[in-house]
């Protein structure tokens, strides 16, 4: 991940939280990128966009890679960053990894639709919504946005 990348996340694997195989079961894998996408999208909405209750966000496609097992006691960290803005989508990404070796646990790829909330609709994005949202954008994806 660039150097762009936010921390939204940090946490422990409890063993209440792994299945008869001992590992973690994908049901706390997607709370824990929940938790992560509410501190990410917040940071991109900013303070007055908190303020605004008519409006919130919605996902339309999240997409998880398991790489490593994780078992009780695991210490996480997951760190975001924003792939890209469109008009009125931001996609990102959440890399999963050990807190104390590196190690990636799991990767998840979300599109979350800017939505207003009493109209049922997407809505384009504010400009300084986009602008916090750049901001938050990897190099890489800034090269993967300028190549397409």
């Amino acid at each position: 991940m660039s150097g762009q990348s936010l921390v939204t996340f940090v946490g422990v694997v409890h063993p209440w939280m792994c299945d008869i195989m001992g590992h973690m079961n994908v049901r706390h894998y997607a709370a824990m990128f929940d938790d992560a996408s509410f501190q990410l999208l917040g940071h991109i909405a900013g303070i007055d966009g908190h303020a605004d209750t008519s409006r919130g966000w919605a996902d339309v496609r999240s997409e998880v890679e398991y790489r490593h097992e994780t078992k009780a006691g695991a210490l996480l960290t997951i760190h975001s960053r924003v792939i890209k803005a469109g008009r009125s989508s931001v996609t990102f990404e959440q890399v999963m990894s050990s807190s104390l070796d590196g190690v990636v646990h799991a990767v998840n790829k979300t599109v979350s639709v800017r939505f207003d909330l009493v109209g049922r609709v997407a809505v384009a994005i504010d400009a300084d919504i986009r602008t916090r949202a750049e901001a938050l954008q990897g190099e890489a994806a800034a090269n993967e946005n300028s190549a397409g």
